[in-house]
């Protein structure tokens, strides 16, 4: 007799969620689930699994990159200025903007893994440089993308775009690593109890580092992949990224104190996420709303989570007291 695998709890809320958003968006908004609406939303949601793929990783190690804004910024500005229109430079700026952003991840890591800084103060300040290093390339003025990475990013093989085709092979990668290598388990196993690690003789502020440069190759190539479908992107494309990267990771269970990462229902909880804001335009909620609907995301991931475990506890020491009074 096969055996059942067992599904994540919070891959099947997500999916639960996702199946209940779909069968309402087919009644009272049909245009959002419809072949033309998807195509247009399905490479936003590539973008927002790739962040929060990169989230999830420093999230796993009990931190939050609020540096996700200038990364993605910083990695769009690079590789639309730089070329400028010329197609023969796009492979220079994407290098730049990959050895800016191992840069960037390796002073969040040494700041936070190392020097044991507050990963929320460190990484607002090297938003900030990021920030900077923005506004001095670009001056905040938008430029034009190439045509080759529209080409790249921007186009369709049988029908899927391929922006979403690198959403899935990241997520293969992400996947691949962590829940079936050597390293990967150790990483979980670090962010799940550093002492214990310590203790076990794993290099803890060396996994906590990584994370953050990890995290930061994510951001990377979502700002190429936004400069590849935006034909015109802005200098601060990453700001509306921030909330819906964290909301992704709560949604799909991954704990914020640490510990096991769920990558597929991340990038499930992305499309749920995404799907939401393009139910909730269609239903004539206005733009300017988003954020709320974001928030209100993630107080009910926490919340879902935060009460299906009370109850957990409340079973356990339940349990607890019964044995003690039938021992007694």
């Amino acid at each position: 007799m096969a055996r059942a695998v067992p599904l994540a709890r919070g891959f099947v809320t997500v999916a639960l969620s996702t199946v209940a958003l779909l069968v309402l968006c087919l009644i009272f908004a049909p245009s959002a689930v419809s072949s033309g609406g998807l195509a247009g939303s399905l490479p936003f949601a590539a973008v927002i699994a790739v962040v929060g793929l990169g989230q999830m990783l420093v999230v796993q190690q009990g931190g939050f990159d609020l540096s996700l804004a200038g990364g993605v910024s910083l990695a769009v500005v690079i590789v639309t200025h730089m070329p400028s229109g010329n197609d023969a430079a796009l492979a220079p700026a994407v290098l730049t903007a990959l050895g800016l952003a191992v840069a960037a991840g390796l002073a969040n890591g040494f700041l936070v893994g190392v020097m044991r800084l507050n990963a929320i103060v460190a990484t607002i300040g090297m938003n900030a440089l990021l920030y900077g290093v923005v506004f001095a390339v670009s001056g905040g003025v938008p430029r034009t993308t190439t045509s080759l990475l529209s080409g790249i990013v921007g186009s369709k093989t049988l029908g899927v775009p391929h922006s979403v085709l690198i959403a899935l092979i990241i997520l293969a990668c992400v996947t691949i690593v962590l829940k079936k290598t050597a390293p990967g388990r150790r990483f979980e196993v670090v962010g799940a109890s550093p002492l214990a690690a310590h203790a076990a003789g794993l290099r803890v502020r060396r996994y906590q580092s990584m994370a953050y440069v990890l995290a930061q190759l994510h951001y990377c190539v979502a700002g190429i992949m936004i400069a590849g479908i935006t034909r015109e992107p802005t200098a601060f494309q990453g700001d509306a990224l921030l909330l819906p990267s964290v909301a992704v990771v709560v949604l799909a269970g991954t704990s914020l104190l640490g510990g096991r990462g769920f990558p597929v229902s991340t990038v499930l909880a992305a499309f749920f996420l995404n799907q939401l804001s393009q139910f909730a335009l269609s239903v004539g909620v206005p733009f300017s709303a988003q954020t709320i609907i974001q928030a209100l995301a993630l107080v009910f991931g926490i919340g879902v989570y935060s009460i299906r475990w009370r109850r957990r506890e409340t079973v356990k020491e339940t349990s607890k007291m019964e044995d003690t009074d039938n021992a007694a």
